[in-house]
Order: C-alpha cells, then sequence, then structure tokens
C-alpha cells in the first residue's frame, strides 16, 4: 500500500532497491544522449512542465544525434501520465458507488466488455503483472467506461508503435518521470522497473534515473 503521507526521494529510492534482485548486476552508466532523453522527458511532463528548459534539452539531443521524431515519440510516451488519474480514480469510484454487500468487481461482465477484455488483456503476462501493481484497475475501467477501457490500451500503445527510442530508454523515462517530487507514483514506478530490470537494466542505470528524477523543476507555468 502506498502512503497516504508526502513520499521523499530517500523513500522511493529504498522501494526500488527492495524491488531489484540481489543477483542482479551494477550495469553500465546511462549514456549521455539517454541522460538527455530522460531530461527532456522531465521538463515535458505535465507535472514539471517547463518548455524552456525543454527546448535546450532537445537541442542538447539533437547535438548528440537524437531526431525530432524520436522526441516526438517522448512527447507520446509522457503525455500519458494522465491516465494515473484514471488508475488512482477508477477503483475507489467502483468501492464508492457499489451497493452495499455488493461489490461492482462480483457483477458479470457483459458481452461487449468480455470480448473488450479478451481483445486488450487475454492471457497476456505483461497485464497480469499490471493488475498486480494496480490491482482492479482494469477492471473497475473496463465496468464504467468500455469506449475509456479500449482508448487507454490504444493510446498507451502509441509510443511503441513506430519504436524510434529503444524499450528500456522508454522504461527509464517513465521511471523518471513518475518519481519526480510533484507525481511520485509508486504504482507505476514498480511496473516500469521491472519492465527495466526485464530489459536487462542494471542498479546503476536505475540509480541515476531516480536521481535525475530527484533534481526536476517544480512546474514554472506556461505562458
Amino acid at each position: 500500500m502506498i502512503p497516504d503521507s508526502t513520499l521523499s526521494i530517500h523513500e522511493i529510492s529504498a522501494f526500488v532497491d527492495a524491488g531489484i534482485p540481489p543477483d542482479t548486476p551494477p550495469g553500465e552508466h546511462l549514456d549521455p544522449l539517454t541522460v538527455e532523453f530522460i531530461e527532456y522527458a522531465l521538463r515535458s511532463s505535465v507535472t514539471t512542465l517547463d518548455t524552456q528548459d525543454a527546448e535546450q534539452h532537445a537541442q542538447r539531443a539533437l547535438s548528440l544525434g537524437a531526431t525530432t521524431a524520436q522526441l516526438h515519440e517522448i512527447l507520446l510516451l509522457v503525455s500519458a501520465l494522465g491516465v494515473h488519474s484514471l488508475m488512482a480514480g477508477s477503483t475507489k469510484l467502483a468501492r464508492l458507488g457499489s451497493p452495499a454487500g455488493k461489490p461492482m468487481t462480483l457483477a458479470p461482465l457483459t458481452n461487449e466488455q468480455q470480448a473488450l477484455h479478451q481483445k486488450y488483456v487475454g492471457e497476456s503476462s505483461y497485464w497480469r503483472r499490471f493488475e498486480e501493481a494496480i490491482p482492479g484497475f482494469l477492471d473497475s475501467l473496463l465496468r464504467f467506461s468500455p469506449e475509456g477501457f479500449e482508448a487507454f490500451f490504444n493510446f498507451c500503445a502509441l509510443p511503441w508503435h513506430k519504436a524510434t527510442v529503444p524499450a528500456l530508454t522508454k522504461e527509464l523515462i517513465s521511471i523518471a518521470v513518475d518519481a519526480t517530487p510533484s507525481h511520485r507514483f509508486l504504482p507505476g514506478v514498480r511496473i516500469h522497473v521491472g519492465n527495466a530490470l526485464t530489459l536487462g537494466c542494471g542498479r546503476t542505470a536505475l540509480r541515476e534515473v531516480l536521481a535525475i528524477a530527484a533534481r526536476a523543476p517544480v512546474h514554472s507555468g506556461v505562458r
């Protein structure tokens, strides 16, 4: 469970360390381009939006060989941050809106809902792990809004269609965005750390990502 009190970066670091298998090797340091991708993503995220700094990091990334297509793929990735509102709120609404003693999740799915669940979730091991990290979210979203359920899967898949940015880099970006001082969404951190480890990430890169996230600026406003 996530405590209601404010989470410090030290608590987040301890949370991440606890989820890393003991035999995980240190691995490589982050390369300069990956660092710029992460810095650009942080300043493009809705929770820390700083368009001036984002442009500076974009220019640095371009000077290191990045393309504008890669930077736009990162924008698509971080723009999905808004789904955390669905994740944090849907399961709570499912409990609040259920008649006493009749949890919403116990009602049978309609034929439409069953078809959507099979199409997008099915027997996928990825979505089983996702459900373990954010229990009840997919089911409650499906029951409240089949349209929203389908849109969630389609929109979140957009940054992965062309894959101009390496998968591991996108997972590291997601960890950083979720761990920023103005967000700190531990269910997301848990999911993306697990994905990064599966892709071969070492302890060194994970700790460097958290250090970058801890330095993220506060939202300065957009003029």
